[in-house]
């Protein structure tokens, strides 16, 4: 596995065949190698960026505190398959003089949008240098950030960018927690607490939901019409904050590998 740091190095890496492109923000578990081994399936050479992106954090958040271990997450993606790993400076993506970004109107309202605002310009104008600088044929994302996923399939159709978005089910613990780089801040009494997240999430039902998480600091339980529709909820344990969702409706073209091809974004 190539590491760089520069978008010249990147650029400068041989391309033959198909590319597949994972961002992430580092921290790596079982979610992330899912991600890895989906792109590694399907593309000829594969890239994952690690990069823990400032302009998704806002002032009151965690992005000094957030968990880094570039050497272990190094490790870890070259077992699972990655050949290269593009590990920027804040620098490097953002240049002293940087005033563009990119919103996406609607879908970075509400839910997320509303408690954490500006996350979404961050994430969408993130991807967009990362989709622009490798090229890629396939992008890589996680079912668990369902509005993210709907957030960067509306600005790839809208600005006609090559590629396609692809989706990988939410991973979870053995007791249902949907894996989380954030997960480590949780003691082990906020993590039993905690599992009553996927546990109201199960009953498909935002009435049932939210009285399943009484007791609990809920942002928010809702109904959300993404593509797939989902019952997406956000709730504070402690000081940490958790995000997750359940499909509502998979579409009847659902193939064999865990529902990938009906989330399938060609454009």
């Amino acid at each position: 596995m190539k590491i760089v740091r520069t978008i010249a190095e990147l650029r400068a890496q041989p391309r033959e065949g198909s590319v597949g492109l994972v961002p992430t923000m580092g921290s790596f578990h079982d979610g992330h190698l899912a991600l890895f081994r989906a792109a590694r399936e399907e593309n000829d050479v594969v890239v994952a960026s690690l990069f823990v992106n400032p302009a998704q954090f806002g002032p009151n958040e965690d992005l000094g505190a957030y968990p880094r271990d570039q050497e272990r997450d190094a490790g870890l993606a070259e077992e699972a398959g990655v050949d290269v790993l593009f590990m920027p400076g804040a620098d490097e993506l953002y240049p002293p003089g940087f005033q563009t970004w990119v919103e996406v109107d609607e879908l970075s309202r509400g839910l997320e949008g509303e408690f954490r605002p500006g996350h979404f310009r961050g994430v969408a104008t993130i991807c967009l240098k990362l989709f622009n600088i490798v090229h890629p044929d396939r992008a890589y994302f996680g079912q668990k950030d369902a509005q993210q996923v709907a957030v960067v399939r509306r600005m790839v159709r809208d600005l006609d960018l090559q590629l396609e978005i692809r989706v990988v089910p939410t991973v979870r613990d053995a007791d249902g927690l949907a894996l989380s780089s954030r997960n480590a801040y949780l003691s082990p009494e906020d993590r039993e607490r905690a599992l009553a997240l996927p546990r109201a999430l199960a009953t498909k039902d935002d009435a049932q939901a939210r009285a399943r998480l009484d007791g609990l600091d809920v942002d928010y339980v809702e109904v959300a019409d993404f593509e797939p529709r989902v019952l997406a909820a956000a709730v504070r344990v402690g000081k940490t904050r958790l995000i997750d969702n359940v499909i509502l409706e998979v579409p009847c073209q659902a193939s064999a590998w865990l529902g990938r091809d009906q989330n399938k974004e060609t454009v």
